[in-house]
C-alpha cells in the first residue's frame, strides 16, 4: 500500500531493457503485496500511526541516501514547492487511510477498493488536466465504479468507517497521480522522493502529537517494523528503476497481479477470503483497469489512465 512516488513517464527501451523492467516491475509488485500484508498484521499489534511513523523514518532513511548519491543537496530550493508540498499530503493522507482502515477492513477487499485510483483520475481529468477521456475510457471508468459496488454493496459485511478510509485513500492517490503528471520532467525524482518521504513523516508523527505520547514498542519489535518500512522504500525504488526500462504502456497492466496477490493472501495468511460478488467485483475493476491501460496506448487517448497505483 501504501504510498509510492509515480515515476515519470519512460522513454521506450530496446527488449533487453524491457524485459528487466517486467521483471522489476513484477518484483516490486511483490515487495507492495508483502508490505501490505505486513501492515496488515501489524495493526492488529501496534496503532496504525506508530506502523506508518516507523515505516516513513525508514523512507526517509533511503530518500537521504539517495539525495548524497545523487548530490542533489538543496532539494527545497525548487520551483514547483506549492505542487510538492500539496502533492506529499495527497499521499500522507493516502498512507494514514489505508494503514488505519487496514484495522478493519480484509486485505483483499481494501486493495480492490484502492485500485479504483486510476478510474478517478480519469473521471478528474477534464476538470484538473484538461484532458478529454475517450468513450472507451469513460465506459472502463463507470464499469470499475459498478466493480467497485459490487465490493461495497449495502448489506456487506464490510465496515462502514473502513469503506469510507479506503475511498478516501483511493480519491487522495488519484490527486497524488494528478500531482506527480504536473511535475513530471519539472522536478527531478530525487527531489519528488525527499518531499514525498520528509512531509509523509512530519504528518505521520502528528497523530502521537495530539494524543498521549505514543507506547513505543521494545527494540525488537520496533526493528521489526522499521524493516517492514524499508521493504516499502525499496519496493519504490523498484518501480522507479522498472519505469526507467519498460514502457508504461507495458507495465501498467500489470498491476493487476497485485490486486490477485492481495486476493491470495487475505484467502490463506488472514482467512478472509472474499464472497463471489466481491470477487467479481475485484475482476470487474481490473478487466476496467487493463482497458483504461490499453485504450492509453492509443494516439490522443487521455494519458493520465497510465500512472500505476501501487503506494
Amino acid at each position: 500500500m501504501s504510498g509510492s512516488a509515480a515515476p515519470a513517464l519512460p522513454a521506450p527501451g530496446a527488449a533487453a531493457g524491457t524485459g528487466r523492467g517486467v521483471a522489476l516491475f513484477l518484483l516490486a509488485l511483490l515487495c507492495f503485496a508483502g508490505y501490505d500484508a505486513f501492515a496488515k498484521a501489524m495493526v492488529a499489534r501496534h496503532p496504525p500511526a506508530l506502523v506508518n511513523l516507523s515505516r516513513y523514518i525508514a523512507v526517509s532513511g533511503i530518500a537521504l541516501a539517495w539525495l548524497l548519491q545523487a548530490r542533489n543537496l538543496r532539494p527545497w530550493r525548487q520551483p514547483h514547492q506549492g505542487l510538492l508540498l500539496l502533492r506529499s499530503v495527497m499521499l500522507a493522507i493516502t498512507a494514514t487511510s489505508f494503514m488505519t482502515a487496514l484495522v478493519t477492513m480484509p486485505l483483499a477487499e481494501a486493495t480492490a477498493i484502492y485500485f479504483a485510483a486510476p478510474l478517478v483520475m480519469v473521471a478528474l481529468s477534464p476538470w484538473l488536466l484538461g484532458e478529454q477521456p475517450t468513450r472507451r475510457q469513460w465506459a472502463a471508468v463507470l464499469a470499475g465504479f459498478a466493480g467497485m459496488l459490487l465490493i461495497v454493496r449495502p448489506g456487506s459485511a464490510l465496515p462502514l468507517a473502513g469503506t469510507a478510509l479506503m475511498a478516501v485513500a483511493a480519491l487522495c492517490y488519484a490527486l497524488f497521480q494528478v500531482l506527480t503528471r504536473k511535475l513530471s520532467g519539472r522536478v527531478a525524482p530525487s527531489t519528488q522522493f525527499a518531499y514525498m518521504a520528509s512531509l509523509c513523516l512530519v504528518i505521520t508523527y502528528l497523530p502521537a502529537l495530539l494524543g498521549p505520547p505514543p507506547a513505543w514498542p521494545g527494540w525488537p519489535a520496533m526493528a521489526l517494523l522499521l524493516a517492514g518500512g524499508v521493504l516499502s522504500g525499496m519496493a519504490q525504488l523498484l518501480l522507479l528503476a522498472a519505469f526507467r526500462r519498460a514502457p508504461l504502456a507495458t507495465l501498467a497492466p500489470l498491476n493487476y497481479l497485485q490486486l490477485l496477490l492481495a486476493v491470495l493472501i487475505s484467502s490463506f495468511w488472514f482467512q478472509r477470503p472474499p464472497d463471489g460478488l466481491a470477487l467479481a467485483g475485484m475482476a470487474v475493476i481490473a478487466v476496467a483497469g487493463v482497458s483504461l491501460a490499453r485504450a492509453a496506448r492509443r494516439p490522443g487517448a487521455a494519458s493520465g489512465a497510465n500512472h500505476t497505483p501501487p503506494r
